[in-house]
């Protein structure tokens, strides 16, 4: 049990399915955030929802990078600042299909904006996992 805990949470690794269980724990906590801030932003500031969305979700993608490079993803295919702009370029296109999934399930199909944001960031989550994994924090590739 105690190398399982060691392998899952401690130990660098490229396997994608340890990358996938520790994303999704990182993940977790950013949604968390995200979630709460989105909450705290809409019904207790009075915000619209796509504003507070954006801001929530923008909010989770700071400690989510953070997370990403400190612990789930060791290699880079890139330096600092090439990898921060490519990590940003994947998460503003994954913010444009958040905010376009919150706006077609809110207001086309009229789903609580809460039930929208569960729903967008299932299939976000995906996006980002898959586009930072093998388009950014690929070791197989060179180094650019």
């Amino acid at each position: 049990m105690k190398k399982l805990i060691q392998k899952l949470f401690v130990e660098k690794t490229n396997f994608v399915f340890i990358q996938f269980f520790r994303y999704t724990f990182a993940g977790g906590i950013a949604f968390l955030v995200d979630f709460g801030l989105l909450f705290f932003l809409t019904d207790i500031c009075g915000m619209y929802y796509l504003v507070s969305a954006t801001i929530s979700l923008i909010t989770g993608f700071i400690i989510n990078y953070l997370v990403c490079i400190l612990w789930i993803f060791p290699n880079s295919r890139f330096n600092r600042k090439q990898e921060l702009l490519f990590f940003c370029l994947i998460g503003l296109t994954g913010l444009a299909l958040n905010d376009l999934f919150m706006y077609m399930f809110t207001d086309k199909i009229r789903f609580h904006y809460l039930v929208s944001k569960i729903v967008a960031a299932i299939l976000v989550y995906f996006w980002n996992f898959f586009a930072r994994k093998y388009l950014l924090f690929n070791r197989k590739n060179k180094k650019i």
